[in-house]
């Protein structure tokens, strides 16, 4: 009986390491798509994605600043100058409205599933 017990405890350090490396690795599955900003405008203004992938904002324009806003929560990126970019990560399915602070007619959506 304590032959079998060792053989448990030295197998299951490696029982665990092959299980986990049967499993597929989040970053593996996460995307990070782009939404460019261009003629005051995003470009898509709607996007559709996975809880876990990311959105990344680039500034395309040439001489004006924008920010990301999303009203329900607050949360506002930094100014973008020309050719920055500001990432934010989506963890939750759902509904997120967001616009430009400085330029309030510009408008998007990003749809978690």
């Amino acid at each position: 009986m304590k032959t079998f017990a060792r053989s448990l405890q030295r197998a299951a350090p490696l029982t665990g390491l092959l299980l986990f490396a049967l499993l597929p690795a989040p970053s593996l599955l996460a995307a990070t798509l782009t939404v460019e900003i261009v003629d005051y405008r995003f470009m898509p203004a709607e996007l559709r994605i996975r809880a876990g992938d990311s959105v990344r904002w680039i500034n395309r324009e040439k001489r004006t600043s924008h920010s990301i806003l999303f009203p329900a929560t607050g949360q506002e990126s930094e100014r973008l100058f020309p050719d920055e970019h500001w990432e934010k990560l989506f963890e939750r399915a759902g509904l997120y409205r967001y616009r430009c602070g400085p330029h309030p007619e510009m408008e998007g959506v990003v749809h978690v599933e």
